[in-house]
């Protein structure tokens, strides 16, 4: 199922398909590692809802919805309630 980044749950897993953001956003979620084709794993919510935390790979990120949002993925069903 296709959905941003930011609709995602807390231990669900999603694949990047592509960016909608530009310019220096863009750039920094390159340099984070939110590569198309990656898989990421959105740990959690802050406390007030912004920003979320995503697991890409090995590392730990922090994302503010507003650029979570920009973001599209891919639900992967078959782990998406697994909690590592």
């Amino acid at each position: 199922m296709k959905m941003k980044l930011s609709q995602l749950r807390p231990h669900q897993h999603a694949i990047i398909l592509q960016h909608h953001a530009e310019g220096a956003i863009r750039q920094r979620l390159m340099d984070l590692g939110l590569h198309p084709q990656t898989v990421i794993k959105l740990v959690r919510y802050a406390p007030l809802g912004d920003p979320i935390q995503v697991k890409v790979g090995r590392t730990s990120v922090s994302l503010r919805i507003a650029e979570a949002n920009m973001v599209s993925v891919e639900l992967l069903q078959n782990c998406a309630e697994s909690k590592e």
